[in-house]
């Protein structure tokens, strides 16, 4: 029997390396079909699916409880399983530079615990060669055998997208690639086993890579040209998204809006491509420039709330200002880059402290990245100014009554800033009311 045959046979597991909200999904999905042993370092993660908790909120309580996921942060459990799979994040530094620690780190774990007859998939985002050139090298160190005869690699990039609960990995065409034609087949036909959606075989490892880092670069492009507009139409004194819709009646107009790229795919992913072709002498043009018009947006929604302040005549330092919504996408508990903290720390710099409610974000991840506190609904009160930034569905019935009992009843002016145009626009331009939004 191969590989696919035995791991359909029971006789071999498959490994799921990084349980976040990549990896701990897919281990879910497998364990389906097939045994898994799903590893994390973190051992209160660990603990926390052994205890049927999902923190992540992709999958949800009840399918951890029920999954046969064999949770562990023992990484010489890895040595029980023949197909592995490395699903962790790949950061960047604080230059804009690739943090390749984690997929480093993983690579080094699992070398260590690699055994005669392994397939090795990597999902995580990197830029064309890191695969081949970064951790085939650690795989070979740490276990002492030779890649194309004692283990094969493949790639295989996630393209899950967390809080959104219609394009899962089942339903999303998977790209996989191998280094050779028998290992493409065998990571093929794993991944079939889980996604309906069916497979796309790449013609090469480096291939798929670079796909993977193009989605979210022409994304980002995008919706950077849609910020532009926004900063472009708000010194015209017209509606961004009314323009949008105007235009979108084309059949070939892009739906792309204005907003906030934060997460750790579209603000991060296109510093790795450029990364690399800075390496091969070639200095990006467009792509670097989409990416610092969407660096500077936080700054720029901040800019605007004092602009405001001023034009209802409250006194910017020290007024109170209240932020709905913290994490980098609607609906989803993840805090890591978000751009939310961009205009909070922007704000600090005018002597504004804001209040920050996020009912949907991980407080204690919140606390631990940025040292902030939430509050609850309950404090937004009083206040000078409030912007909605994440448009969670918590936030959705907030009708204008609601909305108009958060300010402080001295001001004739209420302040809101509507990040991402969630509320009536018409309903708002009244005398009590400055409404804006991006």
């Amino acid at each position: 029997m191969n590989l696919y045959e035995k791991l359909l046979s029971g006789e071999e597991k498959l490994s799921l390396v990084g349980l976040g909200y990549v990896g701990m999904p897919i281990a879910v999905a497998f364990a389906r079909k097939i045994k898994v042993v799903g590893f994390d370092l973190n051992k209160e993660k660990i603990a926390l699916y052994q205890k049927g908790v999902d923190p992540t909120r992709e999958v949800g309580d009840e399918a951890i409880k029920n999954t046969s996921v064999e949770f562990t942060a023992d990484a010489a459990k890895l040595r029980e399983a023949k197909f592995h799979i490395v699903a962790v994040p790949t950061p960047v530094n604080s230059d804009h530079t690739p943090d390749l620690t984690p997929v480093e780190g993983a690579s080094r774990i699992l070398g260590q615990n690699l055994t005669k007859g392994s397939v090795v998939v990597f999902e995580s985002t990197v830029y064309p060669g890191v695969t081949e050139d970064v951790c085939v090298p650690i795989l070979e160190k740490e276990s002492g055998l030779t890649c194309g005869v004692d283990f094969k690699i493949g790639y295989s990039p996630e393209r899950i997208n967390p809080g959104d609960k219609v394009h899962r990995l089942e339903t999303i065409v998977k790209i996989v690639s191998g280094m050779d034609a028998e290992t493409l087949d065998t990571v093929a036909k794993v991944y079939e086993l889980v996604v309906e959606a069916g497979v796309y075989r790449a013609q090469s490892i480096k291939v798929a890579e670079a796909a993977k880092v193009i989605e979210n670069s022409q994304r980002d492009i995008n919706i950077a040209f849609m910020n532009e507009l926004s900063i472009i139409f708000n010194k015209m004194g017209i509606d961004t998204k009314s323009v949008l819709e105007a235009a979108g009646t084309k059949w070939n107009f892009l739906k792309f809006f204005p907003g906030l790229v934060g997460g750790h795919c579209i603000g991060v992913d296109p510093y790795y491509l450029t990364y690399k072709a800075e390496e091969l002498g070639y200095h990006s043009q467009i792509i670097l420039a989409g990416r610092q018009i969407n660096d500077d947006m936080g700054k720029y929604v901040a800019e605007n709330m004092v602009k405001n302040l001023i034009k209802a005549d409250i006194p910017v330092k020290r007024a109170k200002v209240a932020i709905l919504g913290f994490t980098f996408k609607e609906n989803c508990p993840d805090t890591r880059n978000t751009k939310v903290i961009d205009i909070y720390r922007e704000l600090g710099e005018y002597g504004i402290h804001p209040v920050v409610v996020d009912p949907a974000a991980d407080a204690a991840e919140a606390k631990h990245l940025y040292g902030i506190t939430f509050d609850d609904m309950e404090a937004v009160k009083d206040m000078d100014g409030v912007i909605v930034a994440v448009s969670h569905e918590q936030f959705l019935s907030l009708d204008k009554e609601k909305i108009s009992s958060f300010y402080n009843a001295k001001h004739e002016k209420k302040v809101l800033m509507d990040i991402k145009g969630l509320f009536n626009r018409e309903e708002y331009l009244t005398e009590d009311f400055i409404y804006w939004r991006l």
